[in-house]
């Protein structure tokens, strides 16, 4: 290690000291920096219920210090260039202090699906995301690094011989790596076993990896158009004998959990319209994914959870596509962050901001403003449509951004994104509210459709894209990956209404409806029973996920 005299004469000396580095210093810095200060969570899950007193224990947390230190040493030495490794580096450390944030936060897991969810959200949701008490994260794990790569050069040497010491390094750091792993073997083994999940909390290796997996994923599914299904498609013989088109409503709600869905048995009422109304509720629903990029496009897809598929879900076509080539007119409104593919190339429309003044405040509108229009769009509309509204929901944290003032009876609220500054009361109150809002749009939905009954046989089916965590053990909002999300992020409303001339027409036997609704479903019933209520026949159909199949008079 030298001393040089960066060449910025209008500086005094003492500002244009920096020292030289190897560039394999600088790595093995940076990566201790990381495995010590930036895992806080790794740490305490993979440590969980062991005696640190113990000498396997002991030898253990070395084998996954060796582990992470080695993990990001090999990642960050190629970053090492002379004249980009301040903004690489800095880049690295501004990614990862959000990344610590959120992980620390709210206990996410930085597995591909939410790496890709993050991706996808829309400026509105990212503003919402920001807090203060990020400022000490920024400060740690940002500024004190960009300060350290402000003093620092990295030495010059013949390119041979920089290859030759980097590729050495980073053999040792394997080699050593390796031998620890080996002398806990055992424990390390039952670890990973058991904890697979833990790798998405490795930072900054996880966001990486997953970003990787992504941009691989995004780039072959370009590469080639979506795969067609059911093209075979077609109305049943049973639609020469009715009168009237069909209009059904398939609302994707956002963030409800089951546990605070009136209907079914939470200990508040937040679904009074609804239950005035007499609709069927399946208590015991649970969703495909715990985040939206998951959810939505497998719950409008044949594959399901129950085969799951992640590609193949995105690569096919969906349930609107099937209605589609069945000749059904399919309509997506949106007040999210979009379809995520479900609906490419079909009519798309979001609610105006100029024409829904009073529920839109900038561009975002409450999920009334998708009901806007309707009427006209109806009146434009020929034959059987369904109609997809996509809506904004419970989705966090900023909860009380969700409903109107008119909806905030549960207090005291939670009037900010910031979770920390709020009691476990407060936040459920905000989220109770939001509920309440749900349950208002989806009763003015089935007025609109009560409305058009003379002209339409008219169904609404209601079902969350998934759940979230309120400060259960400490975690809050959604996202876990599957195999370990609790059951609030995974058991979601789902609600059923049926016109009585559309029970009529389609022969449906309500009360046996009823006694199915008491069963287990799922967002695999999705696709199938929107095809079994619109009567289409093609061979993806699977009576048996129709929840309607046995209730035909």
């Amino acid at each position: 290690m030298s001393i040089s005299i960066a060449a910025f004469p209008s500086f005094p000396a003492r500002f244009r000291l920096r020292t030289t580095v190897h560039a394999e210093t600088l790595a093995l810095g940076f990566s201790l920096f990381f495995a010590l200060a930036g895992n806080r969570l790794f740490w305490t899950h993979a440590l969980q219920g062991r005696d640190l007193t113990q000498g396997h224990t002991l030898l253990l947390a070395a084998a996954l210090f060796a582990l992470l230190t080695t993990l990001h040493f090999l990642l960050v030495v190629p970053l090492l260039a002379r004249r980009t490794f301040r903004p690489l580096l800095g880049l690295l450390c501004l990614a990862s202090a959000c990344a610590i944030y959120y992980i620390d936060k709210f206990g996410v897991y930085l597995d591909p699906s939410m790496l890709r969810n993050v991706l996808r959200t829309d400026f509105q949701e990212a503003r919402e995301l920001f807090a203060w008490d990020m400022l000490p994260y920024l400060c740690f794990y940002v500024l004190l690094p960009w300060l350290a790569l402000s003093r620092l050069e990295l030495c010059r040497a013949p390119a041979f011989r920089t290859v030759a010491r980097r590729v050495g390094a980073m053999l040792l750091a394997v080699a050593l790596c390796v031998a620890l792993l080996l002398l806990a073997f055992q424990d390390f083994a039952a670890l990973m076993r058991g904890n697979k999940e833990l790798r998405y909390l490795i930072t900054p290796a996880n966001y990486l990896y997953s970003l990787a997996r992504v941009a691989s994923s995004d780039a072959r599914a370009a590469s080639r158009p979506k795969t067609p299904v059911g093209t075979d498609a077609q109305l049943g013989a049973a639609w020469q004998e009715r009168k009237k088109p069909v209009l059904l409503v398939v609302v994707v709600g956002e963030t409800a959990r089951a546990a605070n869905w009136g209907l079914s048995g939470y200990a508040r009422q937040t679904t009074p319209e609804l239950a005035a109304l007499g609709v069927l509720n399946f208590p015991h629903a649970t969703s495909c994914g715990t985040n939206t990029e998951v959810s939505v496009p497998c719950m409008f897809s044949a594959v399901g959870r129950r085969d799951y598929d992640e590609e193949r879900i995105r690569n096919n076509e969906s349930l609107l596509h099937v209605l589609d080539h069945a000749g059904i007119g399919v309509s997506w409104h949106d007040n999210q962050s979009g379809c995520k593919g479900v609906c490419d190339g079909l009519p798309q429309r979001r609610p105006d901001a100029e024409k829904s003044k009073p529920l839109c405040a900038g561009d975002r509108c409450f999920d009334a403003a998708l009901l806007d229009g309707l009427d006209d769009w109806l009146a434009a509309s020929q034959g059987n449509q369904v109609l997809v509204l996509h809506m904004l929901g419970n989705h966090g944290p900023a909860y009380h951004l969700r409903y109107p003032a008119a909806f905030r009876r549960f207090t005291p609220t939670c009037d900010t994104a910031d979770l920390g500054q709020c009691s476990r009361e407060q936040i459920v109150n905000s989220y109770d509210n939001a509920l309440l809002y749900t349950d208002h749009v989806l009763a003015q939905t089935i007025a609109f459709l009560g409305k058009h009954a003379d002209s339409h046989d008219t169904a609404l089916l209601y079902a969350s894209d998934h759940g979230e965590s309120l400060g259960e053990n400490g975690i809050f909002l959604h996202g876990m990956p599957y195999a370990i999300a609790p059951d609030v992020q995974r058991q979601v409303p789902m609600t059923l209404w049926l016109s009585p001339a559309y029970a009529a027409s389609f022969k449906v036997d309500t009360a046996c409806l009823n006694k199915r609704a008491t069963q287990p479903a799922s967002h695999d019933n999705i696709f199938h029973t929107v095809l079994g209520m619109l009567d289409v026949h093609t061979q993806v159909y699977a009576p048996e996920l129709d929840l309607l199949q046995s209730c035909h008079t």
